[in-house]
């Protein structure tokens, strides 16, 4: 929290009040002056960086804002049947309810190995409150391989973009890819097949492979000390150290925390991946505080590590 600033008084003046009075004018005025100036300097700064991104969405963000449970945006939610569905399980979507901001980047997630969207549906509102369209998905079935869960990611974000109810709200130039387990490793399927994405986040990801050098998407890996499904020695950090290391990239080891970490509403995963989807769907540079310089060690993270500054 910022302190508010006192005003301490002015000083104490010597001489006549007639004397002070006259000798005030002048600076009164001066200072007028510069306060337009300043005024119209700043307004015409701010017009050029409106100009230069105009993907910026909400007031600028706090420790307070991206720590919260919810944005500033008011969230309405849609049901999508495995009938109505093609290439994918259906699913939910979750996005802002004012239109006054035009359109949103939008994410799809999946969720993990015997799971359900309802394992990562916290993701949901939490992420369209800060500016999103978030499409939470149930997979064919639920023990689809990582290749068949990135795939079934990519048909999401096309029925989002070309067919769903809130189309018209999403900028499908700005897309991104998330998921839990073998959904994160469908993630990075999904990122290798689509270079356009924005963004992806892998959480606590599993999958066979294990070198992912034709990723070109700036990609966050979320992995957990104590996971013993998908440990970080033998996933996350090799799914981190194959990506192209001039690639926006970080890995982010979560302390005292397991595989299924992420199907729980977690402060740290939402922040980060807040600040990540912003930065790179967005391309919301007022996010990068969060991410540059390097998150240090934690009672809530282990590692972090990337590359700073970004290039993108």
């Amino acid at each position: 929290m910022q302190a508010t600033p006192q005003s301490s008084g002015p000083a104490p003046e010597n001489g006549p009040a007639r004397h002070r009075r006259r000798s005030r004018g002048p600076i009164l005025g001066f200072l007028a002056s510069a306060a337009a100036l300043a005024g119209l300097a700043t307004m015409l700064s701010g017009g050029a960086n409106a100009a230069e991104n105009p993907f910026e969405r909400g007031p600028a963000p706090t420790d307070t804002s991206v720590t919260a449970t919810r944005g500033a945006y008011a969230v309405s939610e849609t049901r999508v049947s495995r009938f109505s569905a093609s290439g994918f399980g259906g699913g939910t979507i979750y996005y802002p309810t004012s239109t006054e901001d035009g359109t949103f980047g939008a994410v799809a997630i999946s969720p993990g190995y015997t799971a359900r969207q309802s394992s990562i549906a916290w993701l949901g509102p939490r992420l369209a409150s800060q500016g999103f369209v978030v499409f939470t998905i149930d997979t064919h079935t639920t023990s689809d391989q990582p290749a068949s869960r990135g795939d079934q990611l990519l048909a999401a974000l096309d029925y989002l973009t070309r067919t769903s109810s809130v189309r018209s709200r999403v900028d499908s130039t700005r897309l991104g890819v998330m998921g839990h387990s073998m959904g994160g490793g469908g993630a990075l399927e999904a990122a290798k097949d689509r270079p356009s994405l924005k963004a992806a986040i892998p959480l606590t990801a599993w999958n066979l492979d294990k070198n992912w050098p034709e990723i070109q998407t700036p990609t966050l890996v979320v992995g957990a000390d104590g996971d013993t499904v998908a440990p970080v020695r033998t996933h996350s950090e090799p799914f981190y150290e194959s990506l192209p290391s001039a690639l926006d990239r970080a890995y982010l080891e979560l302390n005292n925390a397991n595989h299924v970490t992420p199907n729980m509403s977690n402060t740290t995963i939402a922040k980060y991946s807040i600040s990540w989807l912003k930065r790179f769907i967005d391309d919301d540079t007022r996010y990068e505080r969060f991410l540059c310089p390097l998150p240090q060690p934690s009672w809530s993270i282990a590692e972090y590590r990337g590359n700073c500054p970004h290039t993108a």
